[in-house]
């Protein structure tokens, strides 16, 4: 995907999410023209430092996802000049991944999903609305 400004901060925002909480790994991921697939591995605390160090308050899953749609949503709706527009979706797909084969599988669809956006029915170059 090569991304235009919009998908530029969308990966932006998304890469913020890990700066901005230590606990948070990103992984496989691609900003699609309508949607992101991303794996977010959420760490042990105990992987950052040692026995002394104090636990951190982490955010859930849904948390962080809410800080980086609020976060990309603010940065996009700044760019167009249109305040408060909507840009996401309310919910999110969420999974779970178990073992290391899964993971495999999951990256591979991920890398893989940018040659299914020719035949994508909401990819309006292949089918334009009809009025």
């Amino acid at each position: 995907m090569r991304l235009n400004e919009f998908g530029q901060i969308v990966e932006y925002c998304w890469e913020w999410l890990e700066n901005q909480y230590e606990y948070v790994e990103l992984d496989a991921y691609v900003v699609m023209p309508n949607h992101l697939h991303g794996i977010i591995l959420i760490m042990d605390d105990r992987r950052r430092g040692g026995s002394r160090t104090a636990p951190t308050k982490r955010k859930s899953l849904g948390r962080l996802i809410g800080a980086f749609k609020t976060v990309s949503t603010k940065s996009i709706n700044k760019t167009r000049g249109i305040p408060n527009s909507v840009v996401w979706q309310r919910n999110y797909y969420e999974h779970v991944i178990r073992n290391e084969d899964e993971l495999n599988e999951i990256r591979e669809y991920i890398a893989n999903n940018p040659l299914k956006w020719e035949s994508d029915e909401e990819n309006p170059d292949v089918y334009p609305m009809a009025f």
